[in-house]
């Protein structure tokens, strides 16, 4: 199996997210706030899968080893990099997720939920304790718990699988077709930080993060082809996990949609 057999197995799949109804219902503020305050979970859970790889592929202990393949250690290094220290819109150091915070605060999107789950996840230690007390939409929730099993079954495909079709592959399509209708629908709501990390989405996984990321499956994958068929499987799920959450931003807004 290759690279190109896995995308088209998921051609479904991304042309459903990629056509998703959720983008022409974005047209008010409160509509961008609703689609912040939970895509931001998956903003979060972004970066323990990029973690998970860089603990499995690199050495994070000490004493340090030389462990693994340097290709693919250089490749989750450069992507953690710009992940946790990129630089923000007035030049400053910080990570994506914060970025985003910065973003959602601008535009008036509420970040105590998000906020009041990770002071949960610090106090229970547990993450899938946190999903299961938490008021999260079901579909978020499974969002949430997919990544996490991922995680925790351990499989260094599976995370780069998850991590690679489900997130970094389709971000550049996904996030253009967003700010398309954030720039029409917006004019006089400033949100120079939200599409400033949009923007800076598309430039590093278009032309870095996201080949750099298919590089990695080759890599971990080679001739194996029970891996592949792994990363095929955890691909199609992953992909079905973000459709699940796209449903449940778009009920979300049904109810203001309905009083119009």
């Amino acid at each position: 199996m290759t690279i190109s057999i896995i995308n088209q197995s998921l051609e479904n799949q991304k042309q459903q997210l990629l056509q998703h109804s959720l983008y022409e219902k974005v047209k008010s503020v409160d509509d961008l706030r609703i689609f912040l305050e939970n895509h931001v979970f998956a903003v979060w859970d972004f970066m323990s899968l990029l973690k998970a790889l860089q603990n499995k592929l690199t050495c994070t202990t000490t004493p340090w080893l030389p462990i693994g393949n340097p290709e693919i250690s250089y490749l989750i290094n450069e992507i953690v990099v710009a992940e946790e220290t990129d630089l923000t819109l007035e030049g400053k150091r910080s990570s994506h997720f914060e970025m985003y915070l910065d973003a959602m605060k601008q535009c008036g999107a509420t970040t105590s939920q998000i906020n009041a789950f990770l002071k949960n996840v610090e106090t229970t230690q547990n993450i899938f304790v946190s999903i299961k007390q938490s008021d999260l939409h079901p579909n978020v929730k499974a969002f949430l718990d997919f990544t996490f099993r991922v995680i925790e079954h351990g499989k260094p495909h599976e995370i780069a699988a998850a991590f690679t079709f489900g997130r970094e592959d389709l971000i550049p399509n996904m996030f253009t077709e967003i700010l398309k209708n954030f720039q029409q629908n917006f004019p006089e709501t400033d949100l120079s930080k939200l599409i400033y990390y949009f923007e800076r989405h598309i430039e590093l996984d278009a032309d870095e993060h996201g080949p750099m990321a298919m590089q990695m499956i080759t890599e971990l994958c080679g001739t194996n082809e029970v891996k592949w068929k792994e990363v095929q499987e955890i691909s199609v799920e992953a992909l079905e996990k973000r459709i699940g959450l796209w449903n449940a931003i778009e009920e979300q807004m049904k109810p203001k949609l309905e009083l119009v």
